[in-house]
C-alpha cells in the first residue's frame, strides 16, 4: 500500500476505489485552514493523503480542546454515512498537505453504490468514536506530559516524519491548559532528551522513550485502529 494515499480508500477493491476517486478532485491541506464547524452544513467530505486535520470541541462557539484527528487512515465527513447532514465538530488543518475531496452528494451516492465503502466507513465511525472517548478519558485522568507525548506520538503517525511545526496556541487546545502548562510539558520532554522544541518547530529525538512516556491511550488507540482497519 502506497505511503502517500489514503488507507480507506487504499483498502476498496479496484472498481470500487476507481469510481470513488473519478469523483474526487485533489486540494491541498493548508496549516490554519478550518474545514467546517460544528452545526455548519456539509458541503464536502476529505480523505487525506498528506497532512492531518484536528478536530476541536467547542465551547460557546470558541474552540477550546482537541478531541480528535484525522490523517490518511481515515477521512473528515463520515457522518455523512449515519444520515447527519452537519459538522458535529470544528475541523482545523494542523498539519498541511493534500486530501481527495468530494461533494456531500457524491459521497452519498458512492455509498449507495458501494458496499465495501459503506462497511469501511461504518468501521472507521467506530474507530473515530473511540478516539473521542479516549481522549475524553485521557483528559480527566493522564498528566499533562504523557498527554503531550501521546499528541506528538499521533503527529508524528500522520505526518510521516520526524519534524512538524505546531504553536503553542494548538497545543493549549489538544492538552486543555494554559500556555504556561504546555511551556513546562515541552519543556520537561525536551530536558529529556525525546525531543526538540524551538518557536512551534517540533523534532521528536527518540521515538521509542517517547512511546514509553506516553500515557496508555496511544497503544489503545493503535490497537483499536489495527484490529478495526488493517
Amino acid at each position: 500500500m502506497a505511503d502517500d494515499e489514503n488507507r480507506l480508500i487504499m483498502r476498496l477493491p479496484r472498481s470500487d476505489r476507481l469510481s470513488l476517486l473519478a469523483a474526487c478532485d485533489r486540494t491541498k491541506l493548508l496549516r490554519g485552514d478550518v474545514m467546517g464547524g460544528r452545526g455548519q452544513p456539509t458541503r464536502n467530505v476529505y480523505f487525506p493523503t498528506e497532512g492531518f486535520i484536528s478536530l476541536i470541541a467547542p465551547l460557546d462557539g470558541e474552540p477550546v480542546l482537541e478531541v480528535g484527528m484525522v490523517g490518511r487512515e481515515g477521512m473528515l465527513g463520515a457522518h455523512l454515512a449515519l444520515g447527519a447532514s452537519s459538522d458535529p465538530l470544528h475541523a482545523l488543518v494542523q498539519g498541511p498537505g493534500t486530501a481527495w475531496r468530494l461533494s456531500a452528494r457524491a459521497f452519498r451516492s458512492e455509498l449507495v453504490r458501494s458496499r465495501p465503502l459503506r462497511v469501511g466507513i461504518n468501521r472507521y465511525i467506530y474507530v473515530l468514536m473511540a478516539q473521542l472517548a479516549s481522549s475524553a478519558v485521557c483528559l480527566r485522568f493522564h498528566l499533562i506530559g504523557p498527554r503531550l507525548a501521546r499528541w506528538l506520538l499521533m503527529s508524528q503517525d500522520r505526518t510521516h516524519s520526524q519534524d512538524f511545526y505546531v504553536t503553542q496556541e494548538f497545543l493549549s487546545y489538544m492538552l486543555g491548559v494554559r500556555r504556561v502548562g504546555v511551556t513546562a510539558a515541552a519543556g520537561e520532554l525536551q530536558r529529556d532528551g525525546l525531543i526538540k522544541y524551538s518557536r512551534g518547530h517540533v523534532t521528536i529525538l527518540d521515538r521509542k522513550r517517547l512511546e514509553a512516556a506516553s500515557c496508555s491511550c496511544y497503544r489503545t488507540d493503535c490497537q483499536t485502529y489495527s484490529k478495526l482497519l488493517s
